[in-house]
């Protein structure tokens, strides 16, 4: 999902997102206030951090079907990916991404609008969908870039 999806797509992504938290009545008490709300990685998801350079190049490569939610934080220059939860060492060669240690927490706007410099470049849809290991990896080699092992676009 893009900035410009719909209202309703955006809800139901931001629906999916509290179903994350430790506590979704804190969160959005944090959202009403203008303030990013505490999502630790945990079983849901767990994230990768790079460059917002590299993950705007990153997306281009990855087909939109494929690609889960990225954050990003405009004032940093950096973003994160939600990857799986049970990612162990896929990405440990990729030296441009750090995948974030379980407990980890990433501060997050709503799915609706920005705050604070974050805004989410691909919005969660609702369906829990999440970027997979092979593709973010292959896309953000050296030399990686658009040309993605054909099986990974399938």
């Amino acid at each position: 999902m893009t900035l410009h999806s719909a209202p309703y797509v955006g809800q139901a992504g931001q629906d999916w997102l509290l179903s994350c938290a430790d506590t979704p009545a804190e969160i959005r008490a944090a959202w009403d206030a203008d303030e990013l709300g505490d999502f630790p990685t945990s079983g849901h998801w767990t994230a990768g951090e790079t460059t917002l350079p590299r993950t705007m190049d990153a997306i281009k490569a990855i087909p939109a079907q494929r690609r889960g939610p990225v954050l990003a934080d405009c004032h940093q220059g950096i973003a994160w990916w939600l990857l799986p939860p049970t990612l162990t060492d896929e990405l440990d060669d990729i030296p441009t991404l750090t995948v974030r240690s379980r407990g980890w927490i990433l501060r997050c706007p709503p799915v609706l609008y920005p705050v604070r410099g974050r805004v989410w470049i691909e919005r969660p849809d609702g369906s829990g969908r999440l970027t997979g290991p092979v593709l973010l990896g292959a896309a953000l080699s050296p030399g990686g870039g658009p040309r993605l092992p054909s099986e990974a676009c399938r």
